[in-house]
């Protein structure tokens, strides 16, 4: 059974910071290439992140020199870096596998407060 379980979200003031986690498992995570989106009600799920499972990076231009994605697959783990946080960031942040098949985590919840 595959599952993506993020964690790490939670309420921070603007121009704090907090890390995501994603640990994958049920897949061979290295395989994946994995991404972080993010959703806010009425709006659709949106790419943050993107790092290939050759290591190659893609993010959006709003989270250049602010969030910075990784992984481990030592640890079938990707992660998210976010600093310098801003109100608009906030949303339910998802974890992505993609190879073949995709698979969603369920999300966790950033607020950003001003």
């Amino acid at each position: 059974q595959v599952q993506l379980v993020e964690s790490g979200g939670g309420l921070v003031q603007a121009g704090g910071s907090l890390r995501l986690s994603c640990e994958a498992s049920g897949i061979s995570f290295s395989l994946y290439d994995m991404a972080w989106y993010r959703q806010v009600p009425g709006k659709q799920r949106e790419l943050v992140a993107r790092i290939a499972r050759g290591g190659t990076i893609d993010d959006v231009d709003f989270v250049k020199g602010r969030f910075t994605i990784s992984r481990d697959n030592s640890k079938n783990t990707v992660y998210l870096q976010m600093n310098s946080l801003k109100p608009e960031d906030t949303a339910v942040y998802y974890c992505n596998a993609k190879n073949i098949v995709t698979y969603w985590g369920r999300g966790t919840q950033v607020t950003v407060s001003s």
